[in-house]
């Protein structure tokens, strides 16, 4: 179950999903960049609550513990679901990439507009966990868009009358979905130390 062989076999069965979720989180980002007034009242309201949050968590008496605990389990999550959640034909894995698609991208965006260094943006504030966060949400929303599919391909063979080859593929996708499932979370794991300790100390110094 925790095959790091099978992991890579199924992100290569997966390509053509794993090159949709990337196009997506881009556009996300490219709308995100636009900072348009429809895009400021999605993503204002998603930065504000983690701002909130931020703020609670640096006062504790163990910050970065507090951060790990948050990240962690907030991805880690998120991940898992928008994999299952993609049965209902994918559409909140796609939303989901859109949306933080956008808040990377207006979040630079405002960076820039306020004079700030992008560069310390982003090689502090992102590269350090986002190299790893990243790619790990956008693989666990792949496998939510194919769910999606193999969901809608399911529900038409039911129809037309070829059940066993329906549930033939609903059972690979179970499997391999399961192991996902296991690397996502180890992942993110890895993301959330990483976000806790050494992204959390470059921003504050």
């Amino acid at each position: 179950m925790l095959s790091l062989r099978q992991f890579g076999a199924h992100l290569k069965n997966s390509q053509t999903y794993l090159w949709i979720a990337l196009l997506l989180f881009v556009v996300g980002f490219g709308l995100g960049m636009i900072n348009a007034e429809f895009i400021q009242h999605i993503v204002v309201g998603q930065l504000q609550g983690l701002q909130e949050v931020s703020g609670k968590l640096a006062q504790s008496a163990s910050p970065e513990l507090s951060f790990f605990v948050f990240i962690f389990f907030n991805n880690a999550i998120k991940g898992v679901l928008m994999i299952y959640l993609g049965i209902l034909a994918g559409v909140i894995p796609v939303f989901f990439l859109l949306v933080n698609g956008m808040v990377l991208g207006y979040l630079i965006e405002v960076q820039s507009a306020h004079g700030n260094s992008i560069m310390d943006l982003v090689l502090k504030g992102l590269l350090p966990h986002g190299i790893i966060e990243i790619p790990a949400i956008i693989i666990a929303s792949a496998f939510g868009i194919k769910f999606g599919m193999v969901s809608l391909r399911g529900l038409g063979r039911q129809i037309s009358g070829q059940k066993e080859s329906g549930s033939r593929e609903w059972s690979a996708f179970a499997k391999a979905s399961l192991n996902v499932s296991l690397w996502i979370v180890i992942l993110l794991f890895i993301a959330a130390i990483i976000e806790s300790t050494l992204t959390f100390h470059l921003v504050r110094g």
